[in-house]
């Protein structure tokens, strides 16, 4: 009877407690005065203390009122948005620092890679020279002059030394006849009218200097001759 009594009291308690809980909002709020949010247990213990009749009830028996239950919920919904958009942000930046190493290790790897553009471009015009050099002899002079043969052969062997030391590094010579003229690769110096030529009109129908590449890219276009249109 006695048991019965007094959980009657309790229960009587506790809807008082409900009836009388703070109901204004800013009783209720979750931040403290510096802008930061409270812990679940301070909140707890923050409406307890606003709470009518709660003093002498225990902290693990009390029941909030549904203004203060009201209050997590929009707090709950506000975090979760924040938490959304900080989400979204963390992606975006995650992504764009993704693409900055990318970037920079593409960098890098051309850096390594096209390093010694310059010192080929330079390297070209010794090509150039021997190239103009070979063809500047005629067949029926390496036969009849021995010194001469043995100067041209030995030019010959720079010469092709030289090409597969450039093929080595990446850097290949291209003589693009018969091909459609592409102004981004080649260096248009004349043109050839169209029935003079066998190639159809906007293609190359000779080549005065090859171009070269390196690793794909081009480095010094082909001086060309263009037919007409």
């Amino acid at each position: 009877m006695f048991r019965l009594a007094s959980r009657c009291r309790k229960q009587a308690c506790i809807s008082l407690i409900r009836l009388y809980s703070a109901t204004n909002p800013q009783e209720l709020a979750i931040k403290s005065t510096n802008g930061q949010r409270i812990s679940s247990a301070e909140y707890l213990q923050k409406v307890k203390d606003q709470t009518e009749g709660a003093k002498g009830i225990p902290i693990e028996q009390f029941q909030p009122s549904r203004a203060a239950f009201d209050v997590l919920a929009a707090e709950y919904d506000a975090l979760r948005e924040e938490c959304n958009e900080l989400n979204d942000k963390y992606k975006r930046a995650l992504a764009e620092t993704e693409n900055v190493r990318r970037r920079g290790q593409k960098q890098v790897e051309d850096a390594k890679v096209f390093a010694i553009q310059s010192f080929c471009k330079d390297l070209l015009e010794v090509a150039d020279v021997l190239n103009l050099a070979l063809d500047s002899v005629k067949k029926e002079d390496l036969e009849k002059d021995p010194q001469l043969k043995n100067l041209y052969d030995g030019i010959d062997m720079t010469s092709t030394v030289l090409q597969k030391t450039f093929a080595r590094h990446g850097l290949k010579k291209v003589s693009p006849e018969g091909e459609k003229f592409d102004p981004n690769l080649h260096d248009a110096v004349f043109q050839v009218p169209k029935e003079a030529s066998e190639h159809a009109p906007g293609h190359i129908a000779e080549v005065m200097k090859i171009g070269y590449y390196l690793h794909e890219r081009p480095i010094r276009p082909a001086q060309v001759g263009v037919v007409k249109k």
